[in-house]
């Protein structure tokens, strides 16, 4: 497929790479607000800063994921017709929803109006590792 190919599948593992790394670590933010003292309010402020930056940062690394993921599909025809691929788009619109969905979460944080426990929290933060466990699976296996 020539170098190019290689250049869009290098930059498309970059990105997702990067964006699961705010996936998993962002969750696991909200979990550490959910334990915090209701008196320590410099903790919760220094969480719910590090939170909204970190969820700025992944919204760039998710448009990029996704632009060249789309080229991978698109332009390379990647899985094109593949029961497989249909799966793993299945999945991607999923995590995309769980990305916006942490936003909604930490807006309700930050204005007091989420009382989630951690442990609630913690399950949610698990959501992301079998997504990938799975999309992995069907990138490399192509069960069908």
């Amino acid at each position: 497929m020539g170098s190019g190919y290689a250049w869009v599948k290098t930059l498309h593992i970059v990105f997702v790479t990067s964006w699961f790394a705010g996936l998993f670590y962002l969750p696991r933010i909200f979990v550490n607000l959910a334990m915090v003292a209701p008196d320590s309010t410099a903790e919760r402020a220094r969480l719910l800063l590090m939170a909204g930056k970190l969820y700025r940062f992944m919204g760039p690394l998710m448009v990029l994921a996704l632009a060249f993921g789309t080229w991978l599909w698109l332009g390379y025809a990647v899985g094109a017709g593949s029961g497989w691929m249909h799966a793993k788009l299945a999945i991607v619109a999923l995590l995309v929803a769980y990305h916006l969905y942490c936003g909604k979460l930490l807006r309700a944080i930050a204005a007091g109006d989420d009382r989630r426990s951690h442990r609630w929290l913690r399950w949610f933060n698990e959501a992301p590792v079998i997504a990938l466990l799975f999309a992995v699976a069907l990138v490399v296996v192509k069960p069908f």
